[in-house]
């Protein structure tokens, strides 16, 4: 039976998008470096929420302990603890197994030698910990399908799943997903997940906390543009933090719901396997964090846009976006770099950004665009095997500038992108440069 728990199939293109670009508007999209005086003093916007205490750092904001849930989860059992082994010779032969016999609170040993085709299932339990050892383990759903909706139906709460490969989900209503989400809260670290129907799909219980970390995702998608390589409904949080998200089959490269993101130093791209649309979707608004990302769109896309807040309807009871030091590249003879839905009105803060190629940085009359450096092909160490740290003799370098909000918070990254999914700390080399990448 089709399962209804999100409006899977809503249009790439949204009527709400505001047809009027800055260029015609009055806005502000100058080439090279803009205002480097400004920026210690960034827009009134209060970013902490009312009658929570104030994150004093990104890396405090981005941390997984800011997001994630307590260990245990009121009226479980205690942890057990327990270690079940799986794969060749082990007290388990398949994943599913060891889930089944699993209680609250284990942790689930995958070993890589084993051969997991068509083991799919729900996972019932709180507090477990699934987890790949001696190599990564392949989890191909093989032609098969847990209630018809992937390879692995979470229901528990509290799940952590880590270094483990899966593809193949497909399902009869196209959103086959190599991981569903129906419990609460949900942490994917170091993992690989292709060539499903969706990488990730999540609920819409509003209360969860998502946790996704370097890992890769690649080629998901019913090529219906309906379809995502993660697709985050309707929860509490998101942090998406050093992922290599690429080749969306026509869907996005990442598509989110969730009330907050914060979405730092990964890289969105395509390697001309796939032609995606927006790289970074976040349909109802929120509170957005986009920092220190590499967001590249190919030529060949299905969008011409790179980035879409609130197109949907900016339904999130905030509706604030503050895209600073990424590395936007527009592979494409147009397009809009930021594209913000009529329901948004509050000004994006647009700060210590690189667009390269062309196209207008934002459609949003009124967006703060501050200190960026835009220009069709500016001065990178190495495009074409993607070191994008300035060249030598780059305006880039040494020109950021603070980025402050009224609770105190630098918004500057602390962190790179490092491939293939992962982060490094960026180098404290005099003043920031801007964009994702620090010179050499």
């Amino acid at each position: 039976m089709k399962n209804t728990l999100l409006p899977l199939r809503m249009p790439l293109f949204a009527p709400t998008i505001v047809s009027c670009l800055l260029a015609a508007c009055g806005g502000s999209s100058g080439d090279v470096v803009q205002d480097p005086a400004a920026g210690a003093s960034v827009a009134a916007v209060q970013v902490q929420p009312a009658n929570e205490a104030p994150i004093e750092t990104l890396a405090q904001l981005a941390a997984p302990a800011a997001t994630a849930p307590s260990a245990t989860v009121p009226g479980n059992p205690v942890p057990s603890g327990t270690v079940r082994a799986v794969g060749p010779g082990k007290p388990y032969a398949t994943p599913c197994k060891a889930f089944a016999a699993a209680v609250h609170g284990d942790t689930i040993e995958i070993d890589a030698a084993g051969t997991y085709s068509g083991d799919v299932c729900a996972i019932q339990r709180d507090n477990l910990t699934i987890r790949g050892v001696n190599g990564r383990p392949k989890i191909d759903a093989a032609g098969m399908n847990a209630l018809g909706k992937g390879i692995w139906v979470v229901a528990g709460a509290n799940t952590v799943i880590e270094n483990v490969e899966m593809f193949g989900a497909r399902v009869p209503d196209r959103n086959g997903a190599a991981i569903r989400l129906d419990g609460r809260h949900l942490t994917l670290r170091n993992s690989y997940l292709h060539e499903n129907e969706m990488g990730i799909l999540t609920n819409n219980d509003g209360v969860s906390h998502i946790v996704i970390e370097n890992s890769e995702f690649a080629g998901n998608g019913f090529s219906d543009g309906y379809s995502h390589n993660v697709y985050i409904g309707h929860v509490a949080s998101l942090v998406f933090r050093g992922n290599y998200s690429h080749d969306a089959r026509v869907g996005h490269n990442l598509k989110t719901r969730a009330e907050t993101n914060t979405i730092v130093y990964n890289r969105f791209s395509s390697s001309g396997a796939g032609e995606p649309s927006y790289e970074i979707d976040m349909p109802n608004a929120g509170l957005a964090y986009v920092i220190g990302n590499v967001i590249q769109q190919p030529a060949a896309n299905q969008n011409a846009s790179l980035i879409s807040f609130g197109a949907e309807g900016a339904t999130n009871a905030r509706k604030e976006l503050y895209v600073v030091n990424n590395t936007f590249i527009n592979d494409a003879r147009s397009g809009t770099f930021i594209v913000v839905g009529t329901g948004v009105t509050t000004p994006v803060l647009i700060q210590n950004n690189i667009f390269a190629g062309a196209g207008t940085i934002t459609n949003q009359y009124g967006a703060i665009d501050r200190n960026n450096v835009k220009a069709l092909t500016p001065a990178f160490t190495d495009r074409a095997a993607y070191d994008l740290r300035p060249a030598p003799g780059s305006p880039a370098i040494n020109a950021g500038v603070p980025v402050v909000t009224p609770s105190g918070m630098s918004l500057l990254p602390q962190a790179e992108y490092r491939h293939v999914g992962g982060t490094a700390a960026r180098p404290v080399n005099g003043q920031i440069d801007i964009g994702a990448y620090e010179a050499q």
